[in-house]
């Protein structure tokens, strides 16, 4: 677990400094409008890392990009992991005032070398920033 949230904490840094990427939803950055809670109530923050791109076309790309974050529905093993819910896990309730963004991206952010993921979500994101605009 301690990988795991140390690996995040780098991910989720660097999304949030990315241009490609609109918002980063992840409770272990002060930027989060739970975070104090968040610190207050947890030892540290976990591996699951959710963001927007700034649109559908462009989440879709990013998800398709990865070479080591793999598209999966079921997030939570050792192994990072990618997951577009509007069009995966979420489908059924696009309709629903609750639906997930269709930009949102769910990444389950593994053990591996956290320098190996941010350059694998580096190439997904120049790859898919074309569709940004």
């Amino acid at each position: 677990m301690a990988r795991h949230s140390e690996n995040a904490r780098r991910v989720a840094a660097f999304l949030e400094e990315h241009d490609a990427v609109e918002r980063v939803l992840y409770p272990g950055l002060a930027s989060h409008p739970m975070h104090e809670l968040a610190a207050r109530q947890m030892r540290d923050f976990g591996g699951m890392v959710s963001f927007l791109a700034h649109t559908h076309e462009q989440a879709l790309a990013i998800c398709r990009s990865t070479r080591l974050f793999q598209l999966a529905e079921s997030l939570g093993g050792v192994e990072s992991l990618i997951e577009l819910p509007a069009a995966m896990t979420h489908a059924s309730t696009a309709e629903a005032p609750f639906a997930a963004p269709a930009e949102l991206i769910r990444l389950s952010v593994g053990i591996e070398s956290a320098d190996d993921l941010l350059e694998d979500l580096e190439q997904a994101l120049v790859a898919s920033a074309a569709l940004a605009s």
